[in-house]
This record gives structure tokens, C-alpha cells and sequence, in this order.
């Protein structure tokens, strides 16, 4: 009898001895599975796949699919799944085209069910994704970046860790790391204060990064004026660094302020 009863499983596949397949899963040849994982049934796992340690695959799930792009002529490219990355039922991940060559989702990632990520996107470590979270081609997201259910991210948007994209909403800008979105259109909601402070964030670093933003959307400056004075007035930190490169790299612009007053994080 078959090492994975009643699974189709590719003999050429790579798969560590520990990997547990269940019934009516089918892995492709070209496919690498890491120590400690668990593929469910009814999973397929298609040429290009390449999936780290301990990760959890549930069923119905397809990984490194043929991307739904038509400039894809099939040409050999990859998924990388990362270390400890739960991806639930009926999710869909294509592989990368040409442009980029692989899709990556980063480690310890919860990608929850029914969520597409589409071609060519550069998913970070710790991130969630609610149900029915669909991305584009070429979408970037930081590190514990937080989506919530049915989001629609636009293709080669950009997301900055820390950042939280309520549930319900079109993505069509760029969003600046450690900020509440939300509302159609999507607009700027405060920092994203709880999620900042369950990851170790003092206190004053929060405040530091409130008024970054406090610059940027609140003071009356264009974009150019705003970060010109935010490099010259506030205190140079790492976040305040890695604010000031996010929005300069832009290609699609960031969100904008919420229309109402400013929004008080005092008590997020």
C-alpha cells in the first residue's frame, strides 16, 4: 500500500518523511513539502510549489496554480509557502509569471478560507488574511499586516507592516505602515494602536509615529511640504525612516485622510 493512502502523489515530488498527505490530496512532480506539515484532503499542490516546515494546508486548497494572467505562457516558475503558515480551506495561490518569476507568502502567516492571492505577490512574515481577502498581481505586503474579510486589494499595491485594512475594503492605494484603513474610499483612520502595542511598541514610539502622520495628514501640507517637515522637526527613528521611504517609493500614491475632523487615536 502507498505511503499516502487513496492520494495521488507524484513519485518524484520532494517530501519530508513526516509529511502527513490525506486521502484524495494530488501533489504534482515538481513540488517540495518540508518537515512537520499537513496537507488535507482534497488538496491539489501543483508544479512549482515549494512549502516550508509545519505548515497546514486544509482542503479544497489550490497552491501554485497556473497564474489567470494572460501573459503567462507557461514558463517554470514558483510558490514559496514559509515555516508555520496556515492556509484554510478553498484558498487559491497562483505561482509568478515571467515579471517576477515567483509568488512568496512569507512565515507564520494565517491566510483564512476562501482568500486569492494572485501572481507575483510578495506576501511578509505574520500576516492574516479574514475570509475571502482577494489580491492581485504584484501586491506587496510588510510584515504583521492584519486584512480583513472580503478586502479587495488592487494589482501592485503595497501594504506596510504593522498596517490594518479593515473588512469590506477596495485597496486601490498604496498603505502606509502601522495605520488603520478603512471606508469607501479607502482613507487614513489613526495609527493602528492595539496592534502595535500587542507587538511591543512603547508607548512613545506610538506617539512618535502619530505625529508623523499627524504631519502628513492633518497639518495642511502637500505631500512634499509634509515630509520635507517631517524630516527636518521630528525625532529620526527607524519608524519614522521607514515611513518617509514607504511614501517617497510609492507608484501608486497613498490613501488619503478619512473626509470627516481628525480621527482621536488617543484611546485605539
Amino acid at each position: 500500500m502507498s505511503q499516502y493512502h487513496l492520494s495521488n502523489v507524484h513519485p518524484n515530488a520532494k517530501i519530508a518523511s513526516n509529511v502527513v498527505i490525506e486521502p484524495f490530496a494530488t501533489i504534482y512532480e515538481d513540488v517540495e513539502i518540508g518537515e512537520g506539515s499537513w496537507i488535507g484532503p482534497n488538496t491539489v499542490i501543483m508544479d512549482g510549489a515549494r512549502i516550508g516546515k509545519n505548515c497546514k494546508i486544509f482542503p479544497g486548497s489550490v497552491i501554485s496554480g497556473t497564474p489567470q494572467d494572460l501573459k503567462y505562457k507557461g514558463e517554470p516558475t514558483l510558490t514559496y509557502i514559509g515555516d508555520n503558515t496556515v492556509i484554510r480551506e478553498y484558498v487559491t495561490i497562483s505561482k509568478g509569471t515571467s515579471e517576477q518569476m515567483f509568488t512568496k507568502i512569507g512565515e507564520n502567516c494565517l491566510i483564512m478560507a476562501y482568500c486569492h492571492i494572485a501572481h507575483d505577490c510578495n506576501i511578509g512574515n505574520h500576516n492574516i488574511f479574514s475570509n475571502c481577502v482577494q489580491l492581485a498581481g504584484h501586491v506587496h505586503t510588510g510584515d504583521y499586516v492584519t486584512i480583513g474579510g472580503t478586502s479587495a486589494i488592487h494589482q501592485f499595491t503595497h501594504i506596510g507592516d504593522y498596517a490594518f485594512v479593515a473588512g469590506g475594503t477596495r485597496c486601490r492605494q498604496d498603505v502606509p505602515p502601522y495605520v488603520k484603513a478603512a471606508e469607501e474610499p479607502i482613507a487614513y483612520y489613526g495609527i493602528n494602536t492595539v496592534g502595535l502595542r500587542r507587538r511591543g511598541f512603547s508607548n512613545e514610539i506610538i506617539f512618535q509615529i502619530k505625529e508623523v502622520y499627524r504631519y502628513l495628514y492633518y497639518k495642511g501640507l502637500n505631500r512634499k511640504m509634509a515630509l520635507e517637515a517631517i524630516e527636518a522637526e521630528l525625532p529620526d527613528t527607524p519608524e519614522r525612516n521607514y515611513i518617509l521611504n514607504f511614501i517617497r517609493s510609492s507608484k501608486r500614491g497613498i490613501i488619503g485622510a478619512a473626509v470627516s475632523a481628525e480621527v482621536n487615536t488617543e484611546d485605539d
